[in-house]
């Protein structure tokens, strides 16, 4: 199986949505950063990819029919080149409501994974760099709290995904158009389901406050181990 749709919007435009979407439209299954937090080999497989390493994007995508999201969002262009058949989503939203929401979820989610943890899951540490060289030192150059940078870069993929690929082979879209673009644009019927809403927003936001605490939990213990001997 090869890729026939690509995602080339960032994360936090939709992507869960569309990978939902997607799925029911029989394109499974579509590759997601959930699929990689799921997959010790697929975490290795992007790891290689963050480092510069060649990696076989048919090996990558086995099982997969499309992708989106990050980290793929961040290979686009290698993947249309690779798949020259396939088609191109782009997903869009309100750059400063993009960035609002990426700057409360997936950044402080990414970033604020503690080094003790990735001691005892290396899995979580070697996840945790491949964001980082994916994602905020690849895409963004390691400038993403510069909101005004971020968003240019945003702003310059959208560009640059509409300049690069035919015209006929891209869509852009927002969740809010619902079922009937992208349909259309696939040569799908329109399902009579609503199109999926799909945010996990607050679930990632609960995350981002646990690990705030447990980053202390060593000191709490060490400090609970020192005290009685001190005081």
């Amino acid at each position: 199986m090869s890729l026939k749709v690509i995602g080339a919007g960032f994360g936090r435009t939709g992507t869960l949505s569309l990978k939902t979407a997607l799925e029911q439209l029989g394109f499974s299954k579509c590759h997601h950063m959930q699929e990689v937090f799921r997959s010790r080999r697929q975490v290795d497989l992007w790891n290689k990819a963050s480092l510069g390493e060649n990696v076989d994007w048919d090996d990558v995508f086995e099982g997969y029919a499309a992708s989106c999201d990050w980290p793929s969002a961040a290979y686009w262009e290698q993947l249309y080149a690779c798949y020259p058949d396939c088609k191109v989503i782009l997903t869009l939203r309100d750059e400063s409501r993009w960035y609002r929401s990426t700057a409360e979820t997936i950044h402080p989610f990414s970033t604020s994974i503690p080094t003790w943890l990735t001691w005892i899951v290396p899995r979580a540490g070697v996840t945790r760099n491949m964001v980082a060289n994916t994602v905020w030192n690849g895409v963004f150059h390691g400038r993403f709290e510069d909101q005004e940078y971020a968003t240019r870069i945003f702003r310059e993929n959208s560009e640059r995904v509409q300049r690069l690929v035919a015209p006929d082979r891209l869509l852009i879209f927002e969740a809010k158009d619902g079922w009937e673009p992208l349909c259309a644009f696939l040569g799908v019927p329109v399902p009579e389901t609503p199109y999926p809403h799909v945010n996990e927003a607050a679930t990632i936001k609960r995350v981002v406050r646990v690990l705030g605490v447990i980053r202390w939990l060593p000191l709490i213990v060490l400090a609970m181990i020192v005290l009685p001997f001190i005081l």
